[in-house]
């Protein structure tokens, strides 16, 4: 059988690609797909690893694009769709291709989805399309109300493929993670752009009173989440996938510090973001419940295995912060 994973050249998809390949066996995919535009943030060197299973097929293509998403997904029975515009900021600056790429390519890839007869598709979403909360969290039912260009278009996409499941019964399914790290993520983001920075000896620039709260998960985490929903994941569900660890901006700057051997000195305040969200939190009872998950890695090993494999990758990341600085 044939998966189909967009957005795979990324951060996250890129790790999913290889703990699918690890599992694809038991899951009964001997086809795996690998789409990715390769725009900005999506790098072909972190498929280097995917890529050497036989099992394991590269195409370079939009999800936009109709006729190249319709090649890609004839035959697929699932789709993993991690393609996305995702960093805020930019969105801020240079919000349509969010909308575009976001919004309609989502679009695209459900209505080829539902030609193609494929048999689970699951959509990979943010927790930024809740908004803020200022306390307690967000349980799946909650309201959406997204503060940015960004969110919003995630917010449109998750609409789209609800809809999509209810109007056509493409088995569409959920999810929305908190936030990410670990390696491989892109340098625009605040872990890996704080620890790329720290290694310079530059100062780390920090958004505000630094006290804007999030919920961190560790990569592996959240892709041993999405592999659970998409084997056992109910159609039309949304299954929030936490880490369990809640910190502000000011306290993972200091474990940050710590870790590269800095102190508060290389600390800049810098004026907060336009419409920056004070908190998010996820209750990700349902998919613990439902599907067995619960984060494994622990917070503080993940941080330090994080900040270790950027110590040892100079070579992946100085090209990238020098083509964005």
């Amino acid at each position: 059988m044939r998966v189909v994973i967009t957005g795979a050249a990324g951060f996250i998809g890129s790790r999913l690609s290889e703990m699918l390949l690890v599992d694809a066996e038991r899951l009964g995919y001997d086809d795996v797909v690998f789409l990715d535009a390769l725009t900005y943030s999506g790098r072909l060197e972190n498929l280097e690893i995917a890529l050497r299973d036989p099992r394991a097929t590269f195409v370079r293509g939009s999800i936009t694009d109709e006729l190249v998403v319709d090649e890609v997904l004839t035959g697929a029975h699932a789709v993993l769709h991690l393609a996305a515009e995702s960093h805020v900021d930019r969105s801020i600056t240079g919000a349509r291709v969010f909308y575009e790429t976001n919004v309609l390519g989502t679009q695209q890839l459900l209505e080829s989805a539902r030609r193609a007869g494929v048999e689970r598709f699951v959509h990979v979403s943010t927790d930024e399309v809740y908004g803020s909360i200022d306390e307690g969290a967000w349980r799946e039912d909650h309201l959406l109300e997204p503060n940015s260009p960004y969110s919003s278009s995630k917010a449109g996409s998750d609409l789209a493929a609800l809809a999509y499941q209810r109007t056509y019964g493409l088995n569409v399914m959920v999810t929305r993670c908190s936030n990410n790290y670990g390696p491989r993520q892109f340098p625009e983001k605040l872990i890996p752009l704080f620890v790329t920075h720290l290694f310079d000896g530059l100062k780390v620039p920090l958004y505000g009173d630094g006290l804007n709260v999030r919920d961190w998960l560790f990569v592996d985490d959240h892709c041993r989440g999405i592999l659970r929903v998409l084997e056992g994941g109910r159609a039309g569900e949304i299954y929030n996938i936490g880490g369990g660890t809640e910190m502000t901006n000011y306290e993972i700057t200091h474990y940050l510090l710590e870790l590269c051997g800095a102190d508060a000195s290389m600390i800049e305040p810098v004026v907060d973001r336009l419409g920056h969200d004070r908190r998010y939190s996820v209750d990700w009872t349902k998919i613990h419940d439902e599907l067995g998950y619960r984060p494994e890695v622990d917070f503080t090993d993940g941080l330090a295995r994080t900040v270790k494999w950027y110590r040892e990758n100079e070579t992946w990341w100085r090209p990238i912060k020098d083509s964005i600085s």
